[in-house]
């Protein structure tokens, strides 16, 4: 999902009912909830007390209701500090901390990116679950790896094309509307945008190193411009509008892919994708038992997800299936027994 103690994506989810909850707000495994019979601390500040150790080099004040942060400017060689669970509305007196590699303020009452200005050594900074409306203050975050922005009110891609160290850019659940702006951003490994309002794939040309690529849950009709994406090993692009699996042409690293819960009737264009192992199809409009022979070329099919469609009704469903792909060893959600 993690080297920042939370985040990270899982990039090899279950199944496809997982990475719906996961991915697009895909999949930010910083958004663990708290245990919910663990008593949180109470309080509304950080003490002395609490930063009495001036030399430490990582801090939890998760789950405090804090609502300022302060009282940290003693502090020498912090690294890693977790404000996660808060009450706080400012990024504030942060400017001393110089030496930190992780902020964590997932899940506070924030609306603006701000004072992060000196925090140059910065590497993974998490704000989901805020209430940002716009992207800016990284200026001097050129350090930056990972970034997470799910769940805020964002409504445009923009000023992270100077961020050349970023692998990991999290910006599901926001109020997107057109992939852009994505420019100089030739690390990016792992780019989440599901759960936004985006209609077309677009723009990608720029990201030659994209291994992990969702747009879960938003208008997508078609699958196009992936061609430039040739280090792509997982899309997922479920919950749209797609009627047909193509333009993945060039995808030949592809070992996961989630078309799941859109209109699609053929099995097809895949057959090249000879390093699949996870399909998943389910809820879409499969009719044709032919449709599942076309998999017969992609051997190392491990998954396959195919429940929902139309000949999923079919009372020898399984063993209809296992029978085509017998080197399968799960079909849906049950590993395949055979005797």
């Amino acid at each position: 999902m993690a080297e920042n103690g939370s985040s990270d994506v899982t990039t090899v989810p279950d199944g496809p009912d997982k990475v719906r909850k996961s991915v697009s707000v895909d999949a930010t495994p910083s958004v663990d909830e708290p245990e919910t019979d663990a008593e949180p601390v109470v309080g509304d500040e950080i003490t002395a007390e609490d930063v009495e150790d001036v030399n430490c080099l990582e801090l939890d004040f998760n789950h405090r209701r804090l609502k300022t942060i302060k009282n940290l400017e003693n502090l020498k060689c912090i690294e890693r500090l977790y404000l996660r669970w808060n009450l706080l509305k400012k990024i504030e007196n942060v400017s001393t901390l110089t030496t930190l590699r992780e902020l964590e303020l997932y899940d506070n009452q924030i609306t603006v990116i701000e004072n992060l200005d000196c925090l140059v050594n910065l590497e993974v900074l998490d704000l989901s679950f805020n209430r940002i409306t716009h992207i800016g203050g990284l200026e001097n975050l050129t350090n930056l790896e990972k970034l997470f922005l799910c769940d805020n009110k964002i409504q445009k891609i923009e000023n992270i094309n100077h961020l050349k160290k970023l692998q990991y850019l999290e910006l599901g659940d926001n109020k997107l509307r057109t992939i852009e702006n994505l420019e100089g951003l030739t690390n990016l490994t792992s780019l989440f945008l599901g759960k936004n309002k985006i209609t077309k794939i677009q723009n990608l040309e720029c990201l030659p190193q994209l291994e992990v690529f969702s747009l879960q849950s938003n208008r997508i009709t078609k699958l196009e411009n992936l061609e430039k994406l040739t280090k792509l090993e997982q899309l997922y692009v479920s919950e749209n509008g797609l009627k047909e699996i193509e333009g993945l042409e060039n995808n030949t690293e592809l070992t996961t892919l989630d078309l799941s819960l859109n209109k699609i009737s053929q099995i097809k264009n895949v057959d090249h994708l000879t390093k699949l192992e996870e399909f998943w199809m389910n809820d879409n409009e499969i009719t044709d038992w032919a449709c599942v022979e076309k998999l017969t070329a992609n051997k190392q099919l491990v998954t396959v997800y195919l429940e929902r469609n139309p000949l999923s009704k079919d009372g020898a469903y399984r063993r209809k299936v296992m029978l085509t792909l017998p080197w399968l060893q799960q079909l849906d959600a049950t590993m395949c027994r055979r005797e």
